[in-house]
């Protein structure tokens, strides 16, 4: 079992679109493997796929079909659309013959800068003066064992949603978009404090963006997680969640849960 995110996520080019990967044991959220590191699986092929070094990763947006279970997966990028400065990259997740997971991405070079009002992030405890809490089963699933959980709210009980502090216990070399789009999945979902207790769900819908330089970022400084419920109907809830690092939001992300129980 690796603990290294980078390693779980990795993949390995077979020629005319085709990767493969393998879904170490040990990442599960319940039976299939937790969905950040499926989603981390096709952009590292999609970011594989794309030639221009200069194109990172702007967008992703990507629809978990069903478990991906530990062991061989199978994945297959489509380049939809290369423009100028801009590609569309289609991926989907094949394991046992059965698409389990898709995603596209928007990939594309700097471009104009455009001066909005800066945003603040929430006022925090420091990392430092908070405890690491034990986050492995039996009350957490079992991939959360490779994170290290600082929180600032109760995961109970706190009807503004979750917020806290977020690293790898497993140092990265480099903080990339795989790794950020698995962090921003790794946080408990914020319907567990606003309800008072935790509920089994499942996300069926993802969309992460990226919203700065990756060389600028420091792989060894934890991420602030900020998650709030912006609506919920029939079963199913929409979560906006946010990483900052120091003073910067890093990356944003929405994401569509169906209530199983």
């Amino acid at each position: 079992m690796t603990t290294d995110l980078s390693l779980a996520s990795a993949v390995e080019a077979l020629g005319d679109g085709r990767f493969c990967g393998v879904v170490p044991d040990g990442w599960q959220q319940g039976r299939g493997a937790f969905g950040g590191l499926v989603l981390a699986l096709l952009l590292r092929a999609i970011e594989r796929s794309e030639p221009d070094g200069g194109r990172c990763t702007r967008a992703l947006t990507g629809d978990l079909c069903g478990p991906v279970l530990p062991g061989p997966v199978e994945i297959v990028v489509e380049t939809l659309r290369r423009g100028n400065n801009l590609s569309n990259l289609d991926a989907r997740l094949i394991q046992n013959g059965e698409v389990q997971a898709r995603a596209s991405a928007v990939l594309s070079v700097p471009r104009v800068n455009v001066e909005i009002p800066r945003r603040s992030p929430p006022a925090t405890p420091h990392w430092e003066t908070l405890s690491a809490v034990d986050m492995r089963p039996p009350i957490a699933p079992v991939f959360t064992a490779h994170f290290e959980y600082r929180p600032v709210t109760a995961m109970f009980a706190e009807p503004e949603g979750t917020r806290g502090w977020l690293l790898p216990r497993t140092p990265l070399v480099r903080l990339d978009g795989p790794a950020l789009v698995a962090m921003l999945d790794a946080w408990w979902p914020a319907i567990f404090a606003i309800e008072g207790r935790p509920r089994i769900v499942a996300t069926v819908s993802f969309t992460a963006e990226l919203l700065r330089p990756l060389e600028s970022l420091r792989p060894d400084v934890p991420l602030l997680h900020v998650g709030r419920v912006a609506a919920a109907s029939e079963g199913f809830f929409v979560e906006m969640r946010e990483l900052w690092q120091g003073e910067h939001l890093v990356a944003m992300n929405q994401q569509t849960f169906a209530i199983l129980k």
